[in-house]
């Protein structure tokens, strides 16, 4: 991520600079850039854990043609490796090679709670590793519920996830019209005049800085609360 955010950095100061011939709207523009970059970058393991949430009751679905079909729950899971999800199935393949280094089914399944982070995840392995330990004879039963239930959130989130969706456009747009405008205002010479004085720096720099808090806030905004997990470490 670092070496991309270095690469927008000098590419934007660049390009704002020759557009503008004033470099300190040229490294504003560049650090405005690199900030929103940057932010978006880590909402990304957001993005990758709403993937994985999705496809959770499908995973479910899985395990239980898996044990309908008479396959023992390793078999089943490690199924999924081949046979799962798209997204998923590199953890299954890594729970497979877990289990065939001579791991035991409780640190395997560990690792797939510590890689997935989410608590329907939780939820799901909790009860495997039960029905392994102790027996389970509702444990068809009961990966029904949990995949109902999954499949209810998911679906009332993505409702609440399209509402919050102009939250986010806004932020956008607020972040980056009034940079726009500055560049069609830089066409002036008395405007870039301005910005080559102290106080213009001063302006550039207040800019920046009120760009990317607003930018966090709307952000922030738009973000939907995460359930607490119980049986996994919280991030």
């Amino acid at each position: 991520m670092y070496k991309k955010a270095t690469i927008i950095l000098v590419a934007a100061c660049f390009s704002g600079t020759l557009l503008t011939s004033t470099p300190s709207i040229g490294l504003a523009i560049g650090a405005v850039t690199t900030s929103m970059f940057v932010i978006a970058e880590r909402r990304a393991t957001s993005k990758r854990e709403w993937e994985l949430f999705q496809v959770i009751p499908e995973i479910i679905d899985h395990v239980i043609s898996g044990i309908q079909s008479g396959l023992s729950l390793n078999e089943s899971l490690i199924n999924l490796g081949s046979r799962g999800p798209a997204i998923s199935r590199n953890l299954f393949l890594e729970f497979k090679v877990k289990l065939h280094s001579g791991e035991s089914f409780e640190q395997s399944i560990q690792y797939l709670q510590d890689e997935f982070t989410l608590r329907s995840a939780d939820q799901l392995f909790e009860a495997l590793m039960f029905a392994k330990n102790l027996g389970g004879s509702d444990l068809l039963s009961l990966l029904r519920q949990l995949g109902d239930f999954t499949r209810q959130e998911l679906s009332l989130r993505k409702e609440l996830t399209a509402k919050q969706q102009w939250v986010r456009n806004s932020a956008h747009l607020s972040a980056g019209a009034p940079w726009i405008l500055l560049l069609l205002l830089s066409t002036q010479p008395s405007t870039r005049l301005a910005f080559m004085t102290p106080q213009g720096t001063i302006v550039l720099l207040a800019g920046v800085a009120m760009t990317v808090i607003a930018y966090l806030w709307m952000g922030k905004l738009s973000h939907l609360p995460e359930p607490r997990r119980i049986f996994g470490v919280q991030k």
